[in-house]
């Protein structure tokens, strides 16, 4: 049975993604359609949809493109089922990995600490707003 294949505004709906933004990303090369229909839309699979999804969950904490490039290929390789990653290839992979971990995880510290702020100035607004009621 073949894997269920959607077209790009199916992807885009399940994704928040917009079509241009997913096609900047295969013209990029960080994500290629699995296939192509008789008429030549791009088709994806689920798999297109989830590697989408890390992409995005990358944005917002300011990876490059580069960035993103090197950790789906880092992933691919570590998913690879054919001919998995073994010994020292596997080693470096995974501490690569972690390395974006890390960073990933520094990100979210600081934007944890910029809604914050945002948030106390927001409540100072209102306190002000409340104040002359």
């Amino acid at each position: 049975m073949s894997e269920r294949q959607m077209q790009i505004g199916e992807v885009a709906e399940r994704t928040g993604l917009s079509l241009r933004t997913i096609r900047h990303y295969e013209d990029v090369g960080l994500v290629i359609p699995s296939a192509r229909s008789k008429g030549g839309f791009r088709l994806y699979t689920e798999a297109d949809v989830q590697r989408l999804m890390v992409i995005r969950r990358m944005k917002p904490l300011d990876f490059s493109l580069d960035e993103m490039r090197d950790l789906l290929e880092i992933t691919d390789r570590i998913g690879e089922t054919e001919t998995p990653p073994a010994g020292e290839e596997r080693e470096r992979l995974r501490e690569r990995l972690d390395s974006y971990r890390k960073v990933a995880e520094a990100r979210c510290e600081t934007l944890r600490a910029r809604l914050e702020m945002a948030e106390e100035f927001a409540a100072t607004l209102r306190r002000r707003l409340d104040s002359r009621a």
